[in-house]
């Protein structure tokens, strides 16, 4: 039987995809705001045309470490590099990096050329070089035909648009977005998903986009990193760190997930009712099962590598195409399974997985 996939290392989990040099480099970012460390020792590297969202919960340090990157915060230790550039000593308006908030800023009083060129006539340029960049930017936004319309005219998805727009009249070579869709509804937000993240392969500059949303952040990225009051818990594609979760907390917070918590002795793993070879030492395990590789035992008899267990279905959820069926097993055991909707599901149940989709994790240590 395979053994269980064991967790990535600390070495690998702020790897740059191997295609792309490096943009940005964040060596040992720390912040604190008082006696509150905000950011501990954060490394992070980016490529050059790389899509990366900086994931984490309330509190979780990411806007403050998108902050630091684009000037408007100062790191209490630790270092920022573009290529051979430092670039933690340069002020803002230095950096070839522009950002676009939560709130778009814009003049209401001004068109949507002009809040767009409006930072090329602070820097005087002139204005032949204005309004040539101005029209580059709508048309790759695809806003030109709304350049005369004032912002309080336009939709919030256009408003948006407008607003990328006047980052990318800069010409940066990396574009930070704090939350940028969050306050969009639903369907648009959807939408504009799907355009952001094609406006960003047509410009080819490298995006950073903080968000607390995960299926946002699956969506969109090339890689993510997820924060945890202030450290790096993993950082990795969406496909790897949904499937290959580096410690329990990224196992829960990415998706729906079982964490099997056991013992392995002789090269058996224990967990209540459960059992299975694994190849590893003896001591205590912790696995993350996700609910889709828990499914509804068909009759007959087990296959090798397959576990199966008895239990009582508690609560049923309805997702669409498909339910979460949370299961009551003995011994205290719960297990959470997602199947096709529309089936008929009794009251008594016999589940089964594999073995091999067990993926084995660290445990997340409590963290202030």
């Amino acid at each position: 039987m395979p053994s269980p996939t064991t967790p990535a290392s600390a070495a690998t989990l702020n790897a740059v995809p191997a295609a792309n040099p490096t943009l940005l480099s964040v060596r040992n970012v720390a912040k604190s705001f008082g006696r509150n460390a905000v950011l501990r020792n954060v490394s992070l590297e980016i490529a050059e045309g790389e899509f990366l969202t900086i994931l984490g919960e309330s509190g979780s340090g990411k806007t403050t470490l998108l902050r630091i990157v684009a000037g408007f915060e100062t790191a209490s230790s630790g270092e920022l590099w573009m290529g051979t550039e430092r670039l933690d000593h340069q002020p803002p308006y230095r950096r070839r990096v522009n950002t676009v908030f939560q709130s778009y800023a814009l003049f209401p009083h001004l068109t949507v050329e002009e809040n767009v060129g409006y930072g090329l006539r602070v820097a005087k340029r002139p204005k032949a070089e204005i309004a040539q960049r101005v029209t580059e930017a709508l048309d790759k936004v695809k806003m030109s035909a709304h350049a005369k319309a004032k912002p309080s005219k336009i939709s919030g998805g256009q408003q948006q648009r407008v607003a990328l727009a006047r980052a990318l009249v800069n010409r940066p070579r990396l574009l930070l977005l704090d939350e940028p869709l969050s306050a969009l509804d639903a369907n648009l937000r959807r939408q504009m998903q799907v355009e952001l993240k094609s406006l960003q392969r047509e410009v080819g500059i490298a995006f950073v986009f903080v968000t607390h949303d995960q299926e946002e952040a699956m969506v969109m990225s090339d890689r993510i990193a997820l924060l945890r009051s202030g450290e790096l818990e993993q950082v990795a594609t969406p496909r790897e760190i949904y499937s290959r979760p580096a410690t329990a907390y990224v196992a829960q917070f990415i998706g729906h997930t079982n964490l099997l918590k056991g013992e392995v002795r002789g090269g058996v793993m224990r967990c209540a009712l459960l059992a299975w070879p694994a190849s590893l030492p003896d001591g205590p395990v912790l696995f993350s099962l996700r609910p889709e590789h828990v499914r509804l035992a068909a009759p007959g008899a087990t296959a090798s590598g397959v576990v199966r267990v008895r239990g009582r279905v508690v609560h049923q959820a309805f997702h669409g195409a498909t339910e979460l069926i949370r299961v009551e097993c003995a011994d205290g055991l719960v297990l959470v399974a997602r199947t096709a909707s529309g089936g008929s599901v009794h009251n008594e149940v016999e589940l089964e997985f594999s073995a091999a989709d067990a993926v084995l994790v660290r445990e997340s240590p409590e963290r202030n």
